[in-house]
């Protein structure tokens, strides 16, 4: 009898499936045939444009009724064009549905209402009557699936919370029209649903999450009262899957008011870019403003080298004192403090020269004394302001002294004549006298070659920046106690040596960088980003507190989003730790929400509970029971050896058609493991820079540029001691592991690495 009325209720569903399919390929043929109607009457009115309109310019009026006429056509020629796109754009929305029309019911009864049921999806569906037959997954009424189990559950509509009485949860897998699984759950989602969406293959693209959101993970997508929201979660929770859902959900929520253009997302490299960038195109909405840190800064500084994602990496002084000082909101707080103090004095300029660098146009020093003449009610940025007013006042006033010098008549003696006609106000224009036209041709020249001169000016090019971030550095010891930081003066003076020196071959650090552009932000008073109103920044651990305060400062009307596992600290490696109680006080305490996710979705069990023995602190983290092979440790005398057990571990993968990541510890290593690949026939793309694309396939990488990205298998590759032997290397070594999904591989010559000192019986050796 139950399978009796288990395969009636299955046969009932996929009868309601068949009924909304049909609704949406009606709905869509109707968009089709109007999107076509709309494009034929716009090309139409293009076309004919002007045959409805009397061109008539004789007077006033009737030039006004043929203003008037240009306007209506202008109007229905746009009007028609909107409609075809917005037609369009619902059009891809039925073609998403059609596909994937919904994945869950829900049955309720709200308090004085009858029975109801919903079926939710990725969007919206009505009928011809106005009857919602699918809902929005991020729909008030939606959360319910997300966050109740059976029986009483409140959610938030826009009037206030709600309670209702929830009968049934129910999930679907459909594929081509047919409901392929179907199950009934009190879970927020099922393990039977969550196990077979995990279970699909990793591709180079990031799938969206709506089917699977957990209820941990629903709390951070529907927050719209934090203005710091804080996520911290173990590799492969779901972490930034859940913020691109929460991009799609704000977008959602805010329609009209909120645009993606208002939204920006920092992302650790390029590649990560590329992975993440048709997660909301797959919900239908646009993608935000997406770039890196070091995209950010660089722009900036175009004549500078600024100190890349590689080079970071590379950078043997890295964790010292000094870096760990720079790093911090002290620093911050002191560039803030100089800033102020640049008021009253100690701003540095330079000469503005023109034609020779004989003499100076604008000597500095008259430019100091015109910064500093005006009263003290000006602040730093009334006083560049007014301080290029009067530059560009006294150059206006030294343009007739300038047209009446030599250099300008030698100029006026070789001039063509189309070149004097150029300088003419018009063909026909004539002078008094000789004279006249000297002085007007004299004049013309000067103002060309001054604009120059100009252009500097209003670019701010009087300041000398790399002299006024190094007087900063050396004013440090006058304003803060280095030896609190552990740094000596002497120290400290050699450092400020090395920074003057990297200037001098236009080099600057990303940690100067960030200090050196917020000094120049406040001295300009540079109008900050405030259409910005959402910021998300992923893989926090890697970026300092002064670069977290930077941000703050440019987007100062923005709420945050930070996301990231204090694990996986690359950069800023121990000094994460104490990340959030540095930045906590750039916000309100009482708008500031942290999340934890220490469930691990992405790994099988068996890989979960090996990655977790690396970290100190790894007890915090849960594995999801998904099954898998127990990761494989090759010891291999030497380098020889070592590539012959890689080319079989990729093998076994490519058999088991595994796209597998064979990750190094930095660029050197990953440009000899692919070049011995090559020469034993063995095919595997070589990932060198951030810039490139992920393709399909195998792939060599370095470490730094794996970040927020996961693989089907994932071969570590050099995990010797010689290669990890500090303590502080041990989220990188936890990085690279907790990038499989499925499969481990680790591979080492020699002395294997202290740092994977895990218990017998969590491994296979090989």
């Amino acid at each position: 009898m139950f399978f009796m009325a288990e395969n009636s209720e299955r046969m009932a569903e996929q009868a309601h499936l068949d009924q909304v399919l049909h609704e949406i390929d009606q709905k869509g043929d109707e968009l089709q045939k109007a999107i076509v109607k709309d494009k034929e009457e716009a090309r139409s009115l293009s076309a004919h444009f002007y045959d409805d309109i009397r061109l008539d310019f004789d007077d006033y009026s009737t030039s006004m009724d043929t203003a008037l006429s240009i306007q209506q056509q202008q109007l229905l020629l746009k009007e028609r064009d909107n409609a075809w796109q917005v037609n369009d754009r619902e059009l891809a929305t039925l073609k998403r549905l059609h596909v994937h029309p919904y994945f869950a019911r829900v049955d309720f009864t709200e308090p004085g209402e009858d029975h109801e049921s919903i079926y939710i999806g990725l969007a919206s569906f009505m009928d011809d009557q106005n009857q919602l037959l699918i809902y929005d997954w991020r729909a008030p009424i939606s959360s319910i699936y997300y966050d109740g189990k059976i029986g009483k559950v409140t959610y938030y509509s826009p009037e206030g919370p709600i309670e209702v009485d929830m009968s049934k949860k129910r999930q679907f897998m459909i594929e081509d029209g047919t409901i392929i699984n179907m199950f009934d759950t009190d879970e927020t989602i099922g393990d039977q649903m969550l196990m077979e969406v995990l279970s699909e293959k990793s591709s180079i693209q990031m799938k969206s999450i709506v089917k699977t959101i957990q209820q941990e993970q629903n709390k951070i997508i529907r927050d719209t009262n934090s203005e710091l929201l804080f996520v911290q979660g173990a590799a492969g929770s779901g972490k930034t899957s859940a913020i691109l859902q929460r991009i799609a959900f704000l977008l959602y929520r805010y329609r009209g008011n909120l645009r993606s253009s208002n939204v920006i997302m920092f992302s650790p490299n390029q590649l990560f870019n590329d992975y993440i960038e048709n997660v909301l195109p797959e919900m239908g909405e646009q993608n935000m403003v997406q770039m890196t840190y070091w995209q950010f800064i660089a722009r900036r500084l175009p004549k500078m080298h600024v100190q890349n994602l590689f080079e970071q990496f590379e950078d043997q002084t890295a964790d010292t004192a000094i870096s760990r000082f720079k790093d911090s909101l002290a620093f911050y707080k002191l560039a803030t403090r100089y800033g102020k103090h640049l008021n009253q004095s100690g701003m540095i300029f330079r000469n503005i020269y023109f034609r020779t660098k004989k003499k100076p146009f604008f000597a500095k020093e008259e430019i100091k004394e015109l910064y500093y003449s005006f009263n003290e009610n000006y602040k730093l940025g009334n006083r560049i302001d007014a301080t290029r007013e009067e530059l560009i006042r006294r150059l206006n006033k030294r343009i007739s002294s300038e047209a009446k010098k030599v250099w300008v008549d030698r100029e006026i003696e070789g001039l063509t004549h189309q070149q004097m006609m150029d300088l003419y106000d018009r063909p026909d224009q004539e002078f008094p006298s000789e004279k006249a036209e000297r002085a007007f041709l004299g004049k013309k020249i000067a103002i060309k070659h001054l604009a120059k001169v100009a252009r500097r000016i209003n670019h701010n090019g009087f300041l000398n920046m790399p002299a006024q971030y190094i007087a900063f550095l050396k004013a440090v010891p006058k304003m803060t106690d280095l030896a609190k930081y552990g740094i000596g003066a002497d120290e400290w003076a050699a450092h400020v040596d090395e920074v003057k020196a990297k200037f001098k071959e236009k080099e600057i650090d990303m940690r100067d960088a960030s200090a050196y552009l917020y000094l120049y932000d406040q001295i300009t008073a540079r109008q900050t980003s405030l259409d910005m109103r959402y910021c998300f920044i992923d893989e926090i651990q890697d970026y300092s507190a002064f670069q977290l305060a930077y941000l703050r400062y440019n987007f100062p009307r923005a709420k945050f989003t930070m996301l990231g596992d204090l694990n996986q600290a690359i950069f800023t490696k121990d000094e994460s730790s104490s990340l959030l109680k540095q930045i906590s006080g750039l916000f309100d305490p009482e708008k500031t929400k942290v999340v934890q996710l220490t469930k691990s979705y992405r790994s099988t069990k068996q890989l979960t509970d090996f990655s977790k023995q690396v970290l100190r602190r790894g007890e915090k983290i849960e594995s999801f029971n998904r099954q898998g092979p127990l990761p494989a440790i090759w010891a291999r005398k030497n380098d020889d050896e070592a590539i012959d057990a890689l080319i079989s571990a990729l093998k076994a993968n490519d058999e088991a058609k595994l796209t597998t990541a064979i990750i190094t510890k930095d660029l050197a290593s990953a440009e000899k493991v692919a070049a011995a690949l090559k020469e034993k026939g063995a095919k595997a793309h070589l990932i060198s820079s951030a810039n490139q694309r992920l393709v399909e396939g195998d792939l060599v990488l370095p470490s730094y540029l794996a970040k927020g990205l996961e693989f089907d298998a994932v071969i570590m590759w050099g995990a010797s001691k010689a290669a990890y032997h500090e303590l502080d290397e041990t989220q990188l070594v936890y990085t690279i592991i907790s990038r499989a999904m499925y499969k481990l591989d680790i591979i080492y010559s020699g002395e294997k690495s202290p740092l994977l000192t895990v218990k017998d019986g969590t491994y296979e050796a090989k």
